[in-house]
């Protein structure tokens, strides 16, 4: 029988010091997604978190990449860190609407970071979970992750999460907050921000192994992003664990 698929990429691909190190020196900005798209399988959209993106620019990520090519998507932080999950459902629709499901396909996960402080309560967690789309149109179906950065009422978490078939996302952030490795939906979600240092460094040969064969032990369907973007590695990175779980 064949292994789970197992998507490998970066959080984020629009780095201008990754130029003249990952990306080539001549290569327009423009061109940088359809680069990453043909070492890598997927991306984790950022952007999105920040403000909401124009339908023609999720229509434009959709033509630059493959076939096969998959985008998770980061949810708006108006929603998870300003709002804190209160009254979500018309910043959800809006964010819904904004263009995302232009994607189609191609579109993997949607990612929802929660704060580490001042986290939303279990309550609304729950609430904000009931609410979340589970498909579009007859074919597509929709799916979700948690980023969770407190150990505040974990077990109630995990439990709301379970109920709602919602990935914990696995997160290593080189001790800044909790890693969690607890199975609460049918696939797994990792993001590697850095192992000894938030957002820097690399990963060695040594932690790969054990990342690939933690994934391995999953045998789910696994999404992971690396964010250790700021001395430009987490490319590297990523194609080196996808070589390991080929």
């Amino acid at each position: 029988m064949a292994s789970p698929p197992v998507h490998v990429g970066i959080s984020g691909w629009s780095y201008a010091r990754w130029h003249g190190d990952y990306y080539p020196n001549d290569l327009p900005r423009r061109d940088e997604l359809g680069y990453v798209a043909s070492r890598l399988a997927t991306v984790e959209v950022n952007a999105s978190f920040y403000r909401l993106q124009r339908p023609t620019t999720y229509e434009r990520w959709y033509d630059t990449t493959p076939d096969g090519f998959r985008f998770a998507v980061k949810g708006s932080r108006f929603l998870t860190h300003q709002r804190r999950l209160r009254e979500p459902e018309q910043p959800l629709a809006t964010f819904m609407a904004s263009g995302v499901l232009a994607l189609r396909e191609k579109l993997g996960p949607f990612l929802w970071q929660l704060p580490a402080e001042g986290a939303p309560t279990p309550e609304r967690l729950d609430a904000f979970c009931a609410m979340l789309p589970r498909s579009y149109g007859a074919r597509l179906p929709l799916t979700h992750a948690v980023e969770v950065r407190s150990a505040q009422a974990i077990d109630e978490v995990t439990e709301i999460l379970r109920s709602h078939r919602i990935a914990l996302v696995v997160s290593d952030g080189a001790g800044a907050w909790p890693l969690f490795e607890r199975a609460t939906a049918d696939f797994a979600y990792v993001r590697l921000h850095g192992h000894t240092q938030l957002y820097h460094g690399g990963y060695s040969d040594h932690r790969l192994r054990r990342w690939a064969e933690r994934i391995r032990g999953w045998d789910v369907e696994t999404w992971v992003y690396f964010d250790n973007d700021a001395d430009g590695r987490a490319p590297y990175d990523a194609e080196r664990l996808a070589r390991r779980l080929r």
